[in-house]
């Protein structure tokens, strides 16, 4: 059969073109990396995409952050995340640091305690089974005592206090513990809760500093939070102005396979058109549309949304031509693969026809910018 006697739904890209095999080889090529480039920056894409989506409303850095990226000379000046990953760690070992001596301080007033006379009760853990006592277990949740804070102060497997405020609580604990189990007019209650007021005395000189460690640290995660945040965004930002250069630069090589297949077209024989204009009979109403659309882009003059359209086929650029017979033929598949006019498929061949779909939406996108007739006069993004 002659290619151009061929019927409407068998139009393949060697028909298009007056060209040697090698050739069009050449342009199939060209077109499969258009396709594999397209996927790589659809990922790309989506990568920013969900950057921004997940991005919090409630955070109150968000317009400053947008404001700094916005001004290209401000962005160079902020630090990469990688910069900003080594500065936490820097940050972080200052503070551990500030906090090991906090907790030094702590011990000298620990030690002061401890050597009390009245200490003594509270310096081992509670000889349980050795005093008898039998319910001890059930009054008291989380026994403690002094020689179980001091080794745990000086644990160096990661196990011990991290920060001073710890410390205090088990201190708080050792007394609390003794005065819940002992009676309040026996002797151990009594001298618990002596040392407990001499050392609640002792911790209220000791809190400021500790406080003030507290709210440092605090500014200085806030301050890291934003930090990173303004990081992000500019690694973002840069990331989608050169995935815009990509796109331009995509735009431009589309650009010059259109070129190419324009200036090789071959022209449609009548029958073809006739062909071409039956087939749009076919269309849905939804897809004619798509159809005048096509028809318009090349023809400013062409009412495509006009009650009533009068569509010459003779009138129309070959390169329209074309396009419309791609357009016509990839719709014109999918309808005759749909459920309604197949009485119904089983899943997996629905799977492959919505695969199938997919690919022809995406072929038809692309030939579609390839044979455009007008060409862009696009200003490189900067």
């Amino acid at each position: 059969m002659d290619p151009k006697d061929a019927p409407i739904s068998d139009v393949a890209i060697e028909n298009i073109v007056n060209d040697t095999a090698p050739e069009i080889e050449g342009f199939k090529h060209r077109v499969d990396d258009i396709f594999v480039k397209v996927d790589t920056l659809e990922q790309r894409v989506n990568e920013i995409e969900q950057f921004y989506s997940s991005k919090s409303k409630k955070q109150l850095s968000a317009s400053k952050a947008s404001s700094i990226v916005k001004d290209k000379d401000k962005e160079k000046h902020i630090p990469s995340i990688k910069k900003q990953q080594q500065d936490a760690s820097r940050r972080e070992a200052a503070a551990a640091k500030r906090m090991l001596e906090l907790m030094r301080q702590f011990g000298t007033i620990l030690r002061q305690i401890m050597q009390h006379k009245w200490a003594w009760p509270f310096m081992e853990p509670v000889d349980v089974e050795g005093l008898k006592l039998h319910d001890y277990y059930e009054v008291i949740d989380k026994p403690m005592d002094f020689s179980t804070i001091k080794n745990q102060m000086e644990a160096k497997d990661g196990t011990g206090y991290k920060n001073v405020r710890e410390i205090c609580a088990d201190v708080r604990l050792v007394f609390k513990n003794a005065m819940k189990y002992n009676d309040e007019r026996s002797d151990v209650h009594v001298m618990a809760k002596t040392l407990l007021e001499k050392f609640e005395e002792k911790w209220l000189q000791l809190l400021p500093k500790v406080t003030e460690e507290e709210k440092r640290r605090e500014d200085e995660e806030a301050q890291a939070q934003l930090d990173m945040q303004l990081a992000q965004d500019a690694s973002y930002a840069r990331m989608a102005r050169d995935l815009n250069n990509e796109l331009y630069e995509l735009d431009v090589h589309l650009e010059d396979l259109r070129e190419m297949v324009v200036q090789k077209c071959r022209k449609m024989s009548t029958e073809e058109k006739r062909k071409l204009g039956a087939a749009l009979t076919k269309l849905s109403p939804e897809d004619l549309t798509k159809a005048l659309e096509i028809v318009a882009q090349n023809n400013p003059s062409f009412q495509a949304t006009a009650e009533e359209v009068d569509l010459d086929i003779d009138a129309q650029s070959e390169s329209t031509l074309w396009r419309l017979k791609f357009f016509v033929k990839d719709t014109l598949e999918v309808q005759g693969k749909s459920p309604v006019n197949t009485g119904g498929l089983s899943n997996n061949n629905n799977n492959d026809t919505n695969n199938n779909n997919n690919n022809n939406k995406r072929k038809r996108e692309i030939c579609d910018a390839i044979a455009r007739t007008a060409k862009k006069k696009s200003k490189k993004p900067s």
